[in-house]
């Protein structure tokens, strides 16, 4: 695994015609995105059947909202972002959008690269990629695994994923369904983190206002000071552990045989195979 990790990724000199399939929460914050990084809405095209106020508005500054087939014929690039269990009907609609070089970038999760080019065979170039729930505020990751594509489609690929926060490449896929285990689920296991850590204050003797605002701050700030530092999560750990102190005290539960590592790998372990399963 590599990251291209541009440090201000610019889409103001694409050239061409963008399609965004699916408008929803990840798809809507991609946008949002590119529209920061300086695309012109006169080169999108969005198809959605529940566009947001804020998507309709962007008509007037000439987005293509729910055009015909034939508005959008030869995209550059099309990124699909509808729900997974609706890509069969999706494809159809999707096809005639599609020329020799188009680049199709996916976000649906469990469609695999194998149902994209069976299902879409006009694209020369596939990327099929997992985001996180943080892309919807810039700060999520996103892990891509190529299909046939040339170096200009990659760099493309790169600079819409880098819209929603840090983008990593793969080349073998199957290392998806442990991505998204970890990364892809990721979020809610430390919103989990954040409710226990107010239950347990409350359990001790906390009001439940003071414990909820303790656990999220702290989940919070933890976080921030994660991404600021050079430091990895176990140096970080240590340097807040004071020999026989409370945070110690509390760790040797959490580090102990029945603690919080082996609870995580066998989470991780049981929804990297609902991945598998669920994509086939």
């Amino acid at each position: 695994m590599h990251a291209m990790t541009a440090s201000s990724p610019d889409l103001r000199n694409f050239a061409g015609r963008l399609v965004l399939f699916g408008a929803g929460k990840m798809g809507g914050a991609l946008l949002e995105g590119w529209l920061r990084l300086g695309i012109d809405p006169a080169q999108l095209v969005v198809v959605e059947p529940k566009p947001s106020p804020q998507i309709s508005a962007l008509a007037d500054r000439g987005l293509r909202l729910n055009p015909d087939g034939r508005a959008a014929t030869d995209a550059a690039a099309v990124v699909i972002a509808v729900k997974p269990q609706t890509a069969p009907e999706a494809m159809p609609l999707i096809a005639p959008m599609l020329g020799a070089s188009t680049l199709v970038v996916s976000i649906m999760a469990g469609r695999t690269l194998r149902f994209l080019s069976t299902t879409l065979p006009r694209a020369g170039a596939f990327v099929r990629a997992m985001p996180n729930l943080p892309a919807a505020i810039g700060r999520g990751i996103t892990v891509a695994v190529p299909l046939r594509i040339n170096d200009v489609q990659r760099a493309l690929a790169q600079s819409l994923l880098s819209a929603a926060g840090t983008v990593e490449w793969v080349e073998d896929e199957a290392l998806l369904d442990a991505v998204t285990a970890v990364s892809g689920s990721g979020p809610a296991y430390v919103f989990l983190l954040a409710e226990a850590l107010t239950e347990a204050g409350v359990a001790a003797g906390l009001p439940q206002p003071l414990a909820e605002k303790l656990a999220r701050e702290t989940v919070a700030g933890a976080g921030e000071l994660l991404h600021r530092s050079p430091l990895d999560a176990a140096a970080l750990r240590e340097s807040v552990t004071s020999p026989g102190g409370t945070t110690a005290a509390a760790l040797e539960v959490l580090l102990g045989a029945n603690g919080l590592m082996p609870l995580m790998k066998k989470a991780i372990a049981a929804a990297t195979e609902r991945s598998r399963k669920l994509a086939g």
